[in-house]
Formats: structure tokens, sequence, C-alpha cells
């Protein structure tokens, strides 16, 4: 308790600007929950992430707010869930063949209002300066959501063709050597931000386009895991090699934050946007991946490192990215800010304490269509997602699917596989969260998709569905 008191009291005695800590944000792009050794993979090699994890505390049961990118990053940055913002997915939000979609999606949002606070806008109030480099996903650029700088980041959700090595294709960087990798050059550029900031507090949100798709590693690092042995579901040479160099960039901005003496005063906090792809990367025993609300999609390594502060260890108290808000709100002593934050404070799970009881819920009026088919593992194999809500309360998770008014009960603590469905077994809990459910749909005034699809043909979704499962 003495390490949780020393936290406590740091942030109680904040009165001025000079005793307020900077804040990096190192954010991944579909990096799966599993794909770090700290996690648990033997293929992937990542010391500089790992030495990390060591350092800091780890979130086993940490959740993004949505299953893909867009609808995630709007989460963490504005505080919220989908359902205030409106960011749903990546736009458009009807996805897959329309003769095999029951309902029309709700329409989706594209950017943030420039009128919602951010968490750039948290800082500028205490006067750090902000930084936002990689990318972005929100709007035309980060600057017109409270961020003083921007490179490279737009509305573009990943590097295009050939995108990780220069010429870049990317908006808001300056060329760099035919050749320089992008990952390489976005850490080159966050390192220079806090060289020319030592004295100014500072906001540094890196944002990497790595491990988006396309799946480009350096040629040299893809022949090391040619010749290394992986395992069923992680076995991929260049993914691996785009996780290595993502690991080694991470490792060069820590240093460079050490060599600067800074780290006394820092916060870093590692994490990512939502699961991985499944067809490149299984995260088992998680099932399912990106564009999923099974685990392997929403379920996301996360580190929280602050030295003096903050002891190392592991907690496996469920926590979602939109908690970071108000969790940073509090250490910077704002409180003249938007009221509507879905998020809890997470300064007692920061002092090895817990969260009081709390439901944890994602809502997805759309549809995602399938990567891979049933190698995704989702509830079918047209859809990674199809309209639903989820409903997370301690050890149970509960799906209600829209299309068939269906629902799939789930023991996490048994089963983190959600393989088996205990609804017929649990016909309370199931009834209890389903109540839950809805009365936070509810509070949240989320919409609920229910005209039918005049395109949709069950015929053709049948012979869809046989035409996959029987290959």
């Amino acid at each position: 308790m003495a390490m949780a008191g020393l936290f406590f009291n740091a942030c109680q005695q904040i009165d001025s600007k000079d005793d307020l800590p900077n804040v990096v944000i190192i954010h991944a792009d579909d990096l799966g929950w599993k794909d770090l050794g700290y996690m648990g993979s033997n293929f992937y090699e990542t010391p500089n992430i790992d030495k990390l994890a060591s350092e800091g505390l780890i979130f086993t049961n940490a959740y993004a707010a949505a299953a893909n990118c867009a609808p995630s990053r709007a989460c963490l940055m504005t505080g919220q869930n989908t359902p205030r913002h409106g960011i749903y997915t990546v736009t458009p939000s009807a996805r897959g063949d329309k003769r095999t979609r029951k309902l029309i999606p709700v329409a989706n949002t594209d950017s943030i209002n420039p009128n919602n606070l951010t968490l750039a806008h948290l800082f500028k109030k205490r006067n750090y300066r902000t930084c936002a480099i990689g990318k972005w996903h929100l709007s035309s650029t980060p600057e017109n959501n409270g961020f003083d700088i921007n490179i490279g980041g737009d509305m573009r959700g990943n590097p295009g063709h050939d995108g990780y090595f220069a010429p870049y294709n990317i908006a808001n960087l300056s060329q760099g050597p035919r050749g320089e990798h992008l990952t390489d050059r976005l850490t080159s550029e966050a390192m220079q931000f806090i060289r020319q900031n030592p004295s100014k507090n500072f906001f540094l949100y890196l944002s990497y386009y790595s491990v988006h798709t396309p799946i480009q590693g350096k040629p040299a690092l893809v022949e090391k895991y040619k010749k290394k042995k992986g395992s069923e579901g992680q076995n991929h040479p260049v993914y691996a090699a785009m996780v290595e160099t993502l690991d080694t960039n991470v490792g060069k901005l820590l240093d460079e934050i050490d060599q600067l003496k800074t780290n006394k005063e820092t916060i870093i906090i590692f994490i990512s946007d939502n699961g991985g792809i499944r067809k490149i990367s299984h995260q088992t025993p998680l099932r399912a991946g990106k564009g999923s609300y099974y685990e392997g999609g929403i379920r996301v390594p996360m580190i929280i490192k602050w030295d003096g502060k903050i002891k190392p260890g592991k907690t496996d108290v469920p926590v979602v990215n939109y908690d970071l808000f108000p969790t940073i709100q509090n250490i910077l002593g704002v409180t003249d800010v938007n009221k509507n934050l879905d998020g809890e404070d997470l300064r007692p799970v920061l002092e090895n304490e817990s969260l009081p009881k709390r439901p944890l819920i994602w809502h997805f009026p759309i549809y995602l269509q399938s990567y891979g088919g049933l190698k995704d593992q989702s509830r079918d194999p047209l859809f990674r997602t199809r309209p639903g809500s989820v409903i997370r309360l301690e050890k149970w998770k509960l799906h209600k699917y829209y299309e068939d008014n269906q629902t799939e009960l789930y023991n996490l603590k048994q089963d983190p596989g959600e393989q088996h469905n205990l609804v017929s077994e649990h016909s309370n809990k199931t009834t209890e969260l389903l109540q839950l459910l809805n009365q936070q749909l509810e509070d949240l005034e989320a919409p609920i998709p229910q005209r039918k699809n005049p395109h949709y043909d069950a015929e053709y979704e049948v012979s869809q569905i046989q035409k996959i499962t029987h290959n």
C-alpha cells in the first residue's frame, strides 16, 4: 500500500505545470493480444516491449471499445462509447454482399466533431505542447481536434500500396530517402519532437500504422523468420518482421526518453487499437480477431508505466481504452470538461486496488464482411460482425444479435475462447444481463437497426454459407 499512497499523493499535489508529467501514448495498429513475448508468443520477438512490460503495469483484461480502427480510436480520444460520437466503423457500415444482410445498418459518422473534447484538448488546458505522429483516421487532420502538430496523419487508415517503404503515400509527411521504413521514420520524428521540448510539458500521441495491412517487412527480418519455427497460427514471417520492427522502434523511443532524463516524469502508455487479424495471427485461447466482438477482436495488450508512481506488476481488472480519458483528466487536474464520459478513472487500479463492479458495453449496429471465412472463427463465415451488442460483467459476457434476436452467454473465467454457449443452462443470468444491456443502451441513446433490407435474399445467403462450409 505504500506505493499506492505515493501515487495518490503525487496526483493530489499537482499544483502547477512544473509538477505535471509528460505523457506518451504508443498506439499500435491491429496488434493482437498475444502477439508479444510478454503475452505468451514464442514466435514474435519483442524484447523492448517486454522490458516495458516488466517496468510497468500489465493489463491482462484490457479492451478496445470497438473491434476495428476508427471507432476504437474515437473512443480513446473522446472518452466516450461509440453511440456518443457515432463512429461505429470505417465507412461504409453496409459491408458485404447486400443480398446477405437482413437489416439496413445504422449510418456511420466518419470524423470526430471539432466541438467534441479530445485528449489533446485536456492537455491544452494545462498548456502542454501536443503532437500527433502517424495514423489519425478521425478527421482530415488532428490539428482540427486539439493537436499543435500533425506528422503523417489524415483520414487514411493504412499507408497504402507498398506504403511501408519510401516514397510514401501518406499526407502530412515529407518524403524520406527511397527505401526508408515508415515505422523507423515516425519514431525519428517522435524523438525529434521530444528533443525540441526539454522544458515544456508535452503530450505525444505516437500512432504507428504498423502492423496494419499491407503486410510488408524488412527483407532481412523476413528471411530471419522464415528460418524460425513457429506454432499453428503464429508462423507468418512477414508479419513477424513487422512486429519486430515495431518493437525495435518502441525501444528507440524509450531509450531517447531515458537519455533525456525525462523517464521519471513521463507516463508511457502502450496499447493496440483492436485485436489482430486472425488469418494472419491467432490469439489462442481467444476466439476470432479484428472485426469480431468475440475476445480476439476486442481484447488488446496494454501497459502503463510511470516510474516512481506505479508499481510494476499485473492486473486482471477489466478495463477499456476510453478509461484513459478520465484517468488522464484527473491526473492533470482538469475539471471543466465534457461530462458525458463513459470511462472510469483507473487510478485505483494503478494503486494496486480494484474498481467497483461495472458493466462494459459494446454496440455495433453495422456489418463487417469476412476476411477468411471459417478461419475468422466468427458466428458465420460471411461476416466478422453482424449488427448486435455485447455486455461483459465480471466473468460473464453476453452477445445479442439483432437480425435473429439470438443471444450467447459465456463464462470467460472458464471459457475464454467463447466456445460453450450457456444461455440454456443459465437463463436467469441471461435475463439479468439482457435487462442491464438494454438499460445501458437506452442510457447511451444507442440506435438499434430495425429496418428490413429489401435486397436480402435468404436462399442466396444459405447458398453462400454452404459454398464456404463445404469447401
